[in-house]
């Protein structure tokens, strides 16, 4: 399983990065919603995703965070072997 622990994330690059780092993206992978999307439905499971104090994010980003959450919450629905944890 390939884990990802998301703590005290302020800025959507250091989000993207994280991501593509723990779950082996594409070098290549867009850092945007969409190329989140691609690579996160394509990439080899299973995954899992700690986002620890995640209204710290919520409060850096903005009307940002409500987008990766949705991108998030339409990958889990998506894939039977991808998990999100709030904590």
């Amino acid at each position: 399983m390939k884990t990802c622990h998301l703590r005290q994330a302020t800025s959507m690059a250091s989000i993207l990065e994280q991501l593509a780092f723990a779950f082996g993206f594409p070098a290549s992978f867009p850092r945007d919603m969409d190329g989140l999307w691609e690579a996160i439905t394509e990439v080899p499971g299973p995954l899992e995703l700690i986002w620890e104090r995640p209204g710290i994010s919520r409060d850096a980003l903005g009307e940002d965070y409500w987008l990766l959450l949705e991108v998030l919450a339409d990958a889990v629905a998506e894939r039977d072997d991808f998990s999100l944890i709030l904590k």
